[in-house]
């Protein structure tokens, strides 16, 4: 009788998610005894197996000193654009009279991957003010707090411009 046996095989995108997971867990945990560092590094390589197994989404992430310097980069603009939309939500909790015009904005992205455009989604969501609704191929459906404009390319300048020049270049 033979016994078939199967063979471990690392999917493209493992390493990247990976080592993303393993930075993630070392930033959360902020303890570098060995227990803590093995246990990071041993969760983070059964997540990113059982990730990548299954879903062909990270496929397209490839980890070099280029991606990294912009991803760095896009951190920087996110945070900027984090505090930039905080300081904005804050002048309309504040303000005595609230004027705004909510609504629902269609913005087009180049983004290509389905990881670009999740990270492009989850960097809308998280900014104060605006939400993604809906991805459907390139567009994203935003409920923006105060639409200052309905044209498709204006409202992608305004929503996504400072993500996305990033995030192309990290993810494709």
């Amino acid at each position: 009788m033979a016994i078939k046996q199967r063979r471990l095989k690392i999917q493209p995108g493992f390493v990247w998610l990976a080592v993303l997971l393993t930075f993630l867990w070392f930033a959360a945990n902020s303890s570098f005894a060995p227990e803590a560092l093995a246990t990071g590094a041993l969760i983070s390589a059964v997540l990113a197996y059982v990730f990548t197994r299954k879903r062909g989404v990270w496929r397209h992430i490839r980890l070099s000193p280029k991606r990294l310097y912009h991803f760095a980069l896009y951190t920087g603009v996110f945070l900027a654009e984090l505090v930039r939309a905080n300081i904005n939500m804050m002048r309309y909790v504040f303000a005595p009279r609230i004027d705004i015009k909510p609504g629902i904005v269609r913005i087009k992205t180049k983004l290509r991957t389905p990881v670009g455009r999740l990270a492009l989604a989850n960097s809308i969501a998280l900014t104060p003010g605006s939400l993604v609704i809906d991805i459907e191929g390139g567009d994203l459906f935003v409920h923006w707090l105060d639409v200052k404009t309905t044209d498709t390319d204006e409202a992608t300048r305004a929503i996504a411009g400072a993500f996305e020049e990033h995030l192309e270049k990290t993810f494709g």
